[in-house]
């Protein structure tokens, strides 16, 4: 019984000791974690920005809860002008940050890097955010009328920028409609004029036509008509027949005054 005392008083001794050793690790990663935060802080004043935001990565690589190291990396960055990478260490300032006005005050800064990268609608939510911490902030105030300005200016830029775009779209409509209304009167056009040289060539057919008919009537005209110095055979005949006449009404008038000489003889009563 008494070594299984000793056995759990030994374990225990063992166990505070790792927790002590352990907490005695925390705290001197904490206290390595302040100096790079104070070099940090050095260096930042100094504008050596790039070198103050390594200074903040190492202090943060003892301490990963360390909200004061998270916040000046994202200004040193912001300061480098690095607006995308300290947006992050801001955020997790927001998260974190168990006073309203560390809350607001990293809101506020995240709105200035979404404004640097023209991103208007992200920074009115985060001006937005950051008054809802902390109402009485005129700067961010100001900072969230600007954020609103720039973004209905921008809202404009894209509607004019569509309108420009369908007015174009309907231009090149309009023009393909003309091209093809052109085109068209151009198949119209050719349409009447083939139509026209349809008709003048059936004018000139039936000219011909006519021309032709007229000229065969003409030749059998010609051939019902006699030609000149030259009879038919029945106007012969018909000549003959009246000549015949004329002479069988001569011969007998010839007759006739023939009869009138001669004297009759009479028998003489004597």
């Amino acid at each position: 019984m008494k070594n299984v005392r000793s056995l759990f008083v030994i374990f225990t001794i063992l166990f505070s000791s790792k927790e002590i050793l352990a907490q005695k690790d925390s705290i001197a990663l904490q206290r390595k974690a302040r100096k790079l935060l104070r070099q940090g802080n050095e260096l930042y004043q100094k504008k050596q920005y790039t070198d103050a935001s390594v200074a903040y990565q190492k202090a943060l690589g003892n301490n990963t809860k360390y909200e004061k190291a998270s916040y000046n990396l994202g200004n040193a960055l912001y300061q480098s002008k690095n607006f995308k990478e300290a947006i992050p260490q801001y955020e997790l300032t927001a998260e974190t940050a168990k006073d309203k006005f560390t809350k607001a005050e990293a809101y506020h800064n995240i709105g200035n890097a979404l404004m640097e990268s023209k991103n208007y609608q992200g920074a009115v939510d985060a001006f937005k955010n950051s008054l809802r911490n902390n109402p009485n902030d005129d700067e961010t105030r100001y900072n969230l009328a600007v954020a609103q300005k720039l973004l209905e200016k921008d809202k404009n830029k894209d509607e004019n920028k569509e309108k420009d775009k369908d007015e174009n779209k309907d231009k090149s409509k309009d023009k393909s409609k003309d091209k093809n209304k052109d085109k068209d009167k151009e198949k119209d056009k050719n349409k009447d004029k083939n139509k026209n040289k349809d008709k003048d060539e059936n004018k000139d057919e039936n000219k011909d036509k006519d021309k032709d008919e007229n000229k065969d009537k003409d030749k059998e005209k010609d051939k019902r008509k006699p030609q000149q110095g030259k009879m038919t055979p029945q106007q012969i005949k018909q000549l003959l027949e009246s000549l015949n006449n004329e002479e069988k009404k001569t011969q007998k008038k010839m007759n006739a005054k023939k009869s009138k000489g001669q004297k009759v003889k009479q028998e003489k009563d004597w």
